[in-house]
């Protein structure tokens, strides 16, 4: 002979206690995901977002006046700049600053130490592998800002 044995029947409170579940796994998957979102990268590229915003158009404006052109690379250990005016020659600027980091996060920004060689700005800096973050800012030998970020990816060593 053989038992059968029925199941307790679906009621009303089991569904709702099964949906109910559901969505407190769904809504706690979102919250470590929000936590994690947060805590890891900001967003914000300058302290005063607002206050940059209400001279942004006229920067902008003299920035494109000056007509400058930039490129980076990366080759043999070296952050190769090149920062030209719209006639190809070499621009000279009394100071420009060059920070080399990662795209999402702060913790690997670097001042690069960098130097003119004749044609290029250039600095020595050996990363790993990725895709990197040069933000430059210098100054024309008018006053003009002149401020860029560009993107430089690294291919892994073969």
């Amino acid at each position: 002979m053989s038992k059968t044995t029925e199941r307790p029947p679906l009621t009303g409170r089991k569904v709702t206690w099964m949906f109910l579940g559901a969505f407190a796994t769904i809504l706690g998957a979102n919250l470590a995901l929000i936590y994690a979102a947060i805590g890891s990268f900001p967003g914000l590229e300058t302290r005063a977002p607002y206050n940059e915003s209400l001279t942004f158009e006229s920067r902008r404006i003299a920035q494109e006046k000056l007509n400058w052109s930039s490129s980076v690379s990366y080759k043999n250990g070296q952050v190769i700049l090149d920062l030209t005016e719209a006639t190809g020659t070499p621009v000279v600027t009394p100071n420009i600053t060059v920070t080399f980091g990662r795209a999402t996060s702060a913790k690997y920004d670097q001042e690069l130490n960098i130097y003119f060689d004749g044609r290029f700005f250039v600095a020595d800096v050996e990363v790993p592998a990725g895709n990197w973050q040069v933000k430059i800012k210098a100054t024309a030998l008018d006053g003009t800002d002149f401020r860029r970020t560009l993107s430089l990816y690294i291919r892994p060593a073969s």
